[in-house]
């Protein structure tokens, strides 16, 4: 064996260097005395009473009483080892625990971080970077909590479903408005027959009806819209769009101030105006066919 290698290896298992030159030495599974150990391993004598004693304790070696001298000798190295893995998964989940406790002590006191005060009021901006799940967390954190309305202007990505979400069902069922305008587009794809297809008008149509059967209002844009939701008329959830940009780099911001939010809201009414309801839209597809 290569001691140097190995004792390595048991260092970055999170033995100490004493400790690992030590285990080293009872690897080779003799019996031995205290002194011969020290001897083999490079250590001083004094230094290698309380590391055996800890060994025996943790089960790692066994001590062998003899009529004039102690012996330690290794365990199975089978069993060894299962004992380790067992020492490191207790660990890891007292570490992880010890992680929530902390955590959920610290958000009795936590408190975002605010911006510097404007007049009376204060605004408070967060920014979310990279594609990542945290990101949806955010969004539906704040669709769960919203009370009164819910206004949004999307442009339809990804993998679609008519059906509508739990938290956006759960936002109607308890009296909540949600509004929506969509960007009128195909860049989503919708499931058929288990396989994720490319979306035509008519799927675009169906989505939208089934978004307005479980009671969401509607319209579709033409225009390009920004990726935005207002939440009861104080938060703003905006997604910063840029094809040129990959997805991983890209970011949300948002911004919870009532004034901003009424802007936001203004801007919002004002592309409802422009949008056409889904009958609209049918008639226009409809017309379009009709000419081909």
């Amino acid at each position: 064996m290569k001691t140097g290698n190995i004792q390595e290896k048991l260092r970055s298992l999170g033995f100490r260097e004493n400790e690992s030159k030590v285990l080293f030495v009872l690897l080779q599974g003799t019996p031995m005395n205290a002194s011969r150990i020290a001897k083999e391993a490079n250590i001083i004598r004094n230094s290698i009473y309380d590391i055996l004693k800890d060994f025996v304790e943790r089960g790692y070696c066994n001590e062998i009483e003899t009529n004039t001298i102690l012996n330690y000798q290794c365990i199975d190295l089978e069993v060894l080892a299962d004992k380790i893995e067992k020492e490191f998964n207790q660990s890891n989940k007292e570490r992880i625990k010890t992680l929530h406790d902390t955590l959920d002590e610290v958000k009795e006191h936590y408190s975002n971080t605010k911006s510097d005060p404007v007049g009376d009021k204060e605004v408070n901006i967060e920014l979310i970077r990279g594609y990542n799940k945290h990101r949806m967390e955010k969004y539906l954190e704040y669709l769960k909590k919203s009370k009164v309305s819910v206004l949004g202007m999307y442009n339809l990505r990804g993998i679609v479903s008519p059906e509508l979400d739990n938290a956006a069902s759960e936002f109607i069922k308890r009296g909540g408005k949600l509004r929506s305008i969509y960007r009128i587009g195909l860049d989503f794809k919708i499931i058929k027959d288990g396989k994720a297809l490319p979306a035509t008008k008519d799927d675009l149509v169906r989505v939208c009806e089934g978004f307005q059967k479980a009671g969401e209002e509607l319209r579709l844009c033409e225009i390009d819209i920004p990726n935005m939701t207002i939440f009861d008329n104080e938060i703003v959830f905006s997604n910063i769009i840029d094809k040129e940009i990959p997805k991983h780099k890209s970011a949300d911001i948002i911004v919870r101030n009532k004034s901003n939010a009424k802007y936001m809201t203004d801007l919002f009414e004002f592309y409802w105006e422009q949008g056409r309801t889904i009958d609209m839209y049918k008639k226009s597809v409809i017309n379009e066919t009709e000419k081909q």
